[in-house]
């Protein structure tokens, strides 16, 4: 299937206008500006507004057709929706071919004419348009940002390697303050609103060749073209992970869907047999959403669904247990007789050596170290998971400090559980910002690594 747009002038862009800037710090189109400026843009910058000459320091012009000299790969347009149109047909006027609306006001409200125009503005200049009613894009590497939300609002992620498509501004919003601290580093951040021209496909054709994104995070409220979406959901499941959060699974909800972005919700049963059927990852809330990406943006797929588990409190330990025993396709791992040997020699004698390995509740940096040391070289290991409770006196920050040592060392897929409040809190921000997944229920900690497990299996399977 050939590809209706190419996205890459519009994630890349060398010059962007910027219709709507303003002078006034409250309004949108200022906001815009002014997070360009902040993100460190090296690229031009144009602000469009009819009634100022200089905004944020950049020379301000009243239309785009008024930049005689340079052309412009990218517009963003931030100003009333009834004005919109106008601004549209001057871009394609002015040779621009990728433009962004963060604008509402147009179907998601009823008013279905009036983004009709849009369409046909963009048939007719052969424009590719995200949105309307959308915050747009996000490249951590090309430094653009059309969000209008500022900075002291909402964390902006480190650069890596997750790219998260969103059809709701909010949820992408909250989704990505989120990540910010959670470890997880953003490649590019997509939201597409109405989905008047680009939509979903369009968007996973792109991140699919896309050498900077290696996992796809995605929440939808509807397909448009679902013969297409099977076409690229059958070849991107084989090459990179995709999480997916499909919205409007009740009829509640897909009332509410088309209310908020227009959106064509469908069968949620059949839209989640494609899914499953290509290897998406289904998440069932936004919970899972992060802990689904959070794992396959830090960890190897296994080679084995064999899980070790090692903790500091007994009975966390076995709720562990259970989770992993209760897992679809996870097992218990049971230790080789040399980790047994090696890890008698290490261990006081209070520690009984076996699965789960519980190392009590005076465990310390040394005694987590030996213990994972000899469990992750165990053969009959495949995944690991270590609780570690800092509320308890050995724990500390050299605890974390070793986890994040060991994680370093390892080809396995090792997650951490912790749980507690602020003293916690801080360890798991140290373990997050080492690479090291931390969760706060086994449960979690267990889907997670189910996840991981049936998608590598699901990568390996010869069609």
């Amino acid at each position: 299937m050939k590809a209706r747009y190419d996205l890459r002038t519009m994630l890349k862009p060398k010059s962007v206008a910027i219709i709507g800037a303003s002078r006034n710090p409250d309004k949108v189109g200022h906001i815009i500006l002014q997070n360009y400026l902040s993100a460190g843009y090296s690229g031009k910058l144009y602000p469009i507004n009819p009634n100022a000459d200089e905004i944020l320091g950049l020379r301000a012009y009243k239309s785009v057709l008024d930049i005689k000299r340079d052309s412009i790969d990218l517009a963003v347009v931030a100003i009333p929706a009834e004005l919109t149109p106008q601004a549209l047909n001057d871009c394609g006027k002015a040779g621009i071919r990728n433009v962004v609306v963060v604008s509402g006001g147009f179907a998601e409200v009823g008013n279905g004419a009036l983004q009709d125009k849009l369409k046909d503005i963009c048939d007719k200049y052969g424009i590719a348009m995200i949105g309307p009613n959308c915050l747009g894009l996000m490249d951590t590497r090309s430094r653009i940002d059309t969000l209008f939300l500022p900075s002291y609002k909402i964390s902006r992620p480190f650069i890596g390697r997750v790219s998260f498509v969103s059809q709701s501004g909010a949820v992408g919003s909250t989704i990505l303050d989120i990540i910010s601290s959670e470890g997880i580093g953003l490649s590019k951040f997509i939201s597409y609103g109405n989905a008047v021209c680009v939509d979903e496909v369009d968007i996973l054709e792109y991140l699919m060749a896309d050498d900077e994104t290696d996992v796809i995070v995605m929440y939808i409220e509807g397909i448009k073209r679902g013969k297409e979406f099977v076409e690229v959901a059958r070849k991107l499941g084989k090459k990179k992970p995709v999480v997916i959060l499909k919205a409007g699974r009740t009829d509640a909800g897909v009332t509410a869907a088309h209310s908020h972005t227009a959106a064509l919700a469908g069968n949620y049963a059949t839209q989640e047999a494609i899914f499953r059927q290509f290897g998406f990852t289904v998440a069932k809330d936004l919970d899972e959403l992060l802990d689904y990406a959070k794992i396959f943006a830090s960890d190897p797929e296994p080679k084995g669904n064999r899980v070790s588990i090692i903790t500091n409190g007994g009975g966390t330990g076995v709720l562990t247990t259970d989770a992993v025993a209760s897992s679809r396709s996870l097992v218990l791992s049971q230790l080789a007789n040399e980790t047994r040997a090696a890890l008698a020699k290490t261990m006081p004698a209070l520690v009984n050596v076996t699965n789960p390995l519980d190392l009590a509740g005076d465990a310390d940096a040394k005694r987590y170290g030996d213990a994972l040391t000899a469990v992750s070289a165990d053969e009959n290991t495949d995944i690991l998971i270590v609780i570690a409770l800092f509320q308890t006196p050995g724990a500390d920050s050299k605890v974390a400090a070793e986890l994040v040592h060991q994680k370093g060392d390892m080809d396995k897929p090792m997650v951490v559980i912790s749980v507690g409040s602020d003293y916690t809190g801080l360890h798991k921000k140290i373990l997050e910002s080492g690479g090291v997944p931390v969760y706060e229920s086994p449960s979690a900690a267990a889907k997670a690594l189910e996840a991981l497990f049936e998608y590598g299996r699901f990568r390996d399977r010869k069609p």
